[in-house]
């Protein structure tokens, strides 16, 4: 008899054991379910593809680990022929062309099936304290140095416009004759990413990509005007999204906002005899908007000490006990995550600098590097979440690795023939593709590192009183919107 029971356990063992090309199909079922997401979209009439499978081949596409997008495809070919995913693209030239034709089309489907997927996933991780917690911020990516790229990509102005012409005359006496005689090759193309970024859950949220002089506030009010969110969504951002502009579009959507702010802002205050600066109500004003008729926006203005910083954070929350200091150095401490965000696709996936040598062609690489990061972030965070429902809402996303969450992946590609048992397959694995926890008891800080002089502290905003002309303005104003 105890012959008979190892026999027994290894027979039920290998009955559970689940092929790769099974769970990795199951995956993509997730994602992208057949005939759903492209139902009511229109498509060329002599294409040969199917929407969804082209969708799913860029997706494995994605997630490729080769140096070469051409050598990444034909991995992809091999993926689709194992899991006999047919009626895809046949080759390069029709996969690019068809990514770069229909890149707006198939963004739009994949972007609100992701939206709702994490919705349903997250669960708790979705609001913070009520709030959905949406951080924004822009980072640049290297492109080849090609005729394409370079027309579509760089400033057409470089150095010809007003502050480089002032800088060139302020520093003329310190550069030297070989400058002269060896000027500088003309800047690389780059692409501006402007990325939004879901605090709670730290997944992609949506973005928008353009020439390397794009303006990230133009961005993210293209995409305040062009997309929902959710109600009690609060944008936190760094001191680079300031301005009345920016702001009033956040407002006239019935959103919120929590900002960094410093010299480069200037603000006004209803007190006649302003002792110092502090914490309180304050408006923003321009003078141009007073001329136009545009009305005020009343803020907050908040002094806070995050790590061994003092900054000012401004926010369209009047109210402090809806949003208390506590909470605003807890968010802004989270939106950090964003630059870890740029960290992983840069250096992770290996995205730094592009490969596409015609511009249509590498924003679809870059569009889909950003669209497979947080895929896969999303399908992983979907697994981990049942496994730690016990633990304080704050530590599963935090805990999620990206580059644990990509071996998984690309180890089940590469092995789509074999099978696994349940505790080491594929799910398995997503499962436990979080980051390495260890207690650093030293300063990671470098005792040798020197200061950079050119990093200037933010300062403090100006604050001024009202003039009598302004107030009453003001007093016109409030008095007209109570009638």
């Amino acid at each position: 008899m105890s012959c008979k029971k190892p026999t027994v356990r290894s027979s039920r063992r290998r009955d559970s054991r689940v092929g790769n090309s099974t769970l990795f199909d199951e995956l993509l079922q997730f994602v992208l379910p057949d005939g759903a997401l492209f139902s009511k979209t229109e498509f060329h009439g002599n294409i040969e593809w199917i929407p969804e499978r082209l969708t799913a081949q860029a997706l494995i596409w994605s997630w490729q680990d080769s140096k070469y997008v051409t050598e990444a495809f034909d991995k992809t070919l091999e993926v689709c022929e194992r899991i006999k995913l047919t009626k895809g693209a046949t080759n390069y030239t029709t996969f690019m062309n068809a990514l770069s034709r229909y890149r707006g089309v198939i963004g739009e489907r994949l972007r609100l099936r992701h939206q709702k997927l994490a919705r349903e996933i997250g669960g708790r991780f979705v609001l913070t304290d009520s709030w959905m917690l949406i951080g924004f911020d822009g980072s640049r990516a290297t492109a080849p140095r090609t005729v394409a790229n370079e027309k579509a990509f760089c400033a057409p102005n470089y150095g010809h416009g007003k502050e480089a012409k002032y800088g060139k005359k302020k520093s003329e006496g310190f550069r030297r004759e070989r400058n002269k005689a060896c000027p500088p090759e003309p800047p690389e193309p780059q692409v501006w990413i402007t990325l939004m970024w879901h605090m709670g859950l730290r997944l992609p949220w949506t973005w928008r990509l353009g020439p390397s002089n794009s303006s990230e506030r133009k961005h993210v009010q293209e995409i305040l005007e062009q997309e929902e969110f959710s109600e009690n969504t609060l944008f936190c951002g760094d001191a680079g999204f300031v301005g009345y502009s920016i702001w009033k579009s956040i407002r006239d959507i019935g959103q919120d906002f929590l900002v960094r702010v410093g010299a480069n802002v200037k603000l006004l205050s209803e007190q006649i005899h302003m002792q110092s600066l502090g914490d309180g109500i304050v408006l923003c004003w321009p003078k141009d908007k007073i001329k136009a008729g545009e009305p005020p926006l009343r803020l907050r203005l908040v002094q806070v000490r995050v790590g061994k910083t003092k900054m000012w954070m401004l926010t369209s929350v009047l109210n402090g006990r809806k949003l208390t200091n506590q909470q605003i150095i807890r968010y802004y401490k989270l939106r950090w995550g964003i630059e870890v965000e740029f960290r992983g696709l840069k250096q992770t996936i290996d995205k730094h600098k592009l490969r596409c040598r015609n511009n249509d062609r590498l924003l679809a690489e870059l569009d889909w590097s950003l669209r497979g990061m947080a895929i896969a972030e999303l399908i992983a965070l979907r697994q981990q979440i049942p496994a730690t429902a016990k633990q304080p809402p704050h530590d599963v996303p935090g805990n999620r690795s990206l580059a644990n969450t990509l071996r998984a992946l690309r180890t089940c590609l590469r092995n789509l023939d074999q099978t696994a048992d349940p505790e080491d397959n594929l799910m398995a694995q997503l499962s436990h593709a979080t980051i390495q926890r260890y207690n650093n008891r030293t300063d990671k800080r470098p005792r040798y590192r020197p200061k950079n002089p050119d990093i200037k502290t933010l300062g403090d905003p100006v604050v001024r009183p009202l003039t009598p002309d302004e107030r009453g303005k003001l007093h016109k104003y409030s008095i007209k919107n109570l009638a």
